[in-house]
């Protein structure tokens, strides 16, 4: 056997299992609408604001003297 021959072998080998594992994993048809995760619902909270003081002002570096 050639070595084109094996690697198309081997090809339709592991494209017929990436097929096989598609079908197995992932719901085909009208199964597919019926896996929908329950809604839960959850009740509001009160959130407590607390006054924050405002930050300081952010300085940039200071040049002094700039070389010509």
């Amino acid at each position: 056997m050639r070595a084109e021959s094996v690697g198309g072998l081997l090809g339709a080998i592991v494209a017929a299992a990436v097929l096989g594992a598609a079908f197995y994993y992932v719901p085909v048809g009208p199964m597919a609408r019926t896996m929908q995760p329950a809604r839960v619902e959850v009740p509001p909270t009160q959130v407590q604001t607390v006054p924050v003081a405002p930050a300081a002002p952010v300085r940039g570096p200071v040049v002094r003297e700039v070389p010509n």
